[in-house]
């Protein structure tokens, strides 16, 4: 079945991009979320009216990710955590930890966006990467610590 992406879907493509699914893909999820549209002659002809417009949004999105990924490039993130022996940390450095982090520094970053590909469970330096857009990537460097028990 033929459908017509209304926002941009990580697996399928981007708004705008008329693409074949499963029918039962399509009438059971992607329609009631409201990611899709069934590509009539009438819906693609009223998206053919809206590329302009959708092409617009996508650079400035672009470029307003391009400018998060300067600040980010200029930043490193401290992270402290509890320590156990050897320098293994108690639980791990999540995304969410680093989206706090960032938080702290001024820089607003969705916490799914902040892809962790091993586990950070030591202490150390890591590169962790960002993906801003589909185009842009940035990389943070995050410092894991040791935190100091409380006595």
């Amino acid at each position: 079945m033929k459908i017509i992406l209304m926002q941009d879907f990580e697996s399928l493509g981007f708004e705008g991009d008329i693409v074949d699914v499963a029918r039962g893909y399509a009438r059971n999820y992607l329609f009631p979320k409201g990611v899709a549209i069934e590509a009539s002659n009438s819906n693609v002809k009223a998206m053919d009216m809206r590329k302009g417009k959708i092409v617009a949004n996508r650079t400035k999105d672009k470029e307003a990710a391009e400018r998060v990924r300067e600040k980010i490039s200029q930043v490193t993130i401290t992270v402290r955590q509890k320590v156990g022996e050897e320098g293994r940390l108690y639980g791990s450095v999540t995304s969410r930890d680093i989206a706090q982090e960032l938080e702290s520094e001024g820089i607003v970053v969705d916490r799914r966006k902040i892809v962790i590909d091993e586990t950070i469970r030591a202490l150390g330096e890591f590169e962790v990467p960002i993906k801003l857009h589909p185009e842009v990537m940035a990389k943070i460097k995050v410092v894991v610590e040791g935190k100091e028990e409380e006595a």
